[in-house]
């Protein structure tokens, strides 16, 4: 975390837990403004990677699954890293800034996916480094979230779609996709520290896990340490919100996925579900169907969170025929049942 950043945090009333992420103390309030209110979070729990060099839009263009071109100054997308056998490495929400291009990810997934970029590198004149103490980042979500921003130096903020950029002087503005408005911004400490001043009072400030549930209800997927290789992008809803360009070429992974996609053999696809239960659940739990063949999984999670109205709130990456028959459950036979809720967006262009 930026030092500028976690002091101002500090002074702001977080308290930091031992893995370094910082609280508010106030749960109850979080979880109210979860979903109806207003919310601002610190974002340190994101990673970022930057690369820089005249060659790095055609680097990334061979690596990642989006369309490296369509990310212009005032468009961000989507993508995967994927091995030779199209099994997603990471997810990473990519932007440019000053003439590089960012890529965000969970942080615990930063150093082993900057490891396996720069693998790919060779003589390409193109440098891949960690960038997450370099900007603070921090998001602001809520129904008024719009306004409160455009109160201050961000006035162009407002009329921005899910997927546009803003660069207001120094502060990287994304508009996130999903039920209700969401922004990230990107920039110096002292920039995002004078923003959250101005709007204090108007927000509740949220923790990580807050932000989390919001990539959830938005069925943004990501990858953890838990499951690496256990998705392809398809599996991930990645070419329905322009995660995969399949007129772009060749990439790594890209035999794989443009057969899946042109052949039309996808049998998983990743579905948004409640579910209750004692422990929070985890990515990579399995998923069981009374249905499915003794020798085949109906599935797993790729991610979880605890949700305001009870129980959690999960991304489920299941086979299609069991998850659309209502026929999952968490773990086991004795498992809770997964109850499915509508994404923001449908497969209306499944392959």
């Amino acid at each position: 975390m930026n030092s500028e950043w976690r002091a101002f945090l500090t002074r702001a009333g977080a308290v930091f837990t031992a893995d370094g992420a910082p609280s508010f103390g106030s749960g109850a309030a979080e979880a109210r403004a979860a979903l109806t209110g207003d919310t601002c979070c610190d974002l340190s729990h994101r990673g970022l990677i930057v690369a820089r060099g005249p060659e790095t839009e055609t680097f990334l263009q061979g690596q990642l699954t989006c369309d490296v071109r369509q990310i212009a100054l005032e468009r961000t997308l989507i993508g995967a890293h994927c091995t030779p056998k199209g099994r997603a490495l990471a997810c990473f929400r990519l932007f440019r800034r000053d003439g590089d291009h960012y890529l965000e990810l969970p942080q615990a997934l930063l150093e082993p996916s900057l490891g396996r970029l720069r693998k790919y590198v060779l003589r390409a004149k193109t440098a891949l480094e960690n960038a997450s103490a370099t900007l603070a980042r921090m998001g602001v979500a809520g129904p008024e979230s719009e306004n409160l921003l455009a109160r201050g130096h961000l006035a162009a903020i407002r009329g921005m779609r899910p997927g546009d950029v803003l660069h207001a002087d120094a502060i990287t503005a994304l508009r996130l996709p999903g039920p209700f408005p969401r922004f990230e911004l990107h920039g110096p400490a002292a920039d995002l520290s004078a923003i959250w001043d101005r709007i204090a009072g108007r927000v509740t400030p949220v923790g990580a896990g807050s932000w989390r549930l919001f990539d959830i209800l938005a069925g943004t997927p990501a990858v953890y340490p838990e499951t690496v290789e256990a998705f392809i992008p398809q599996m991930l809803n990645l070419d329905l919100m322009d995660g995969i360009g399949f007129q772009k070429g060749c990439y790594t992974g890209q035999e794989i996925v443009a057969r899946t996609h042109y052949l039309g053999k996808l049998k998983r696809r990743m579905f948004l579900a409640r579910v209750d239960g004692a422990t929070l659940p985890r990515p990579g739990d399995p998923l069981f169907s009374p249905q499915a063949d003794a020798s085949q999984s109906a599935g797993q999670l790729a991610d979880a969170a605890p949700h305001p109205d009870g129980g959690y709130a999960v991304l489920a990456v299941a086979l299609i025929e069991h998850a659309e028959r209502g026929v999952l459950q968490l773990g086991d036979a004795s498992g809770p049942p997964l109850r499915l809720q509508p994404l923001p967006y449908g497969f209306e262009t499944a392959g």
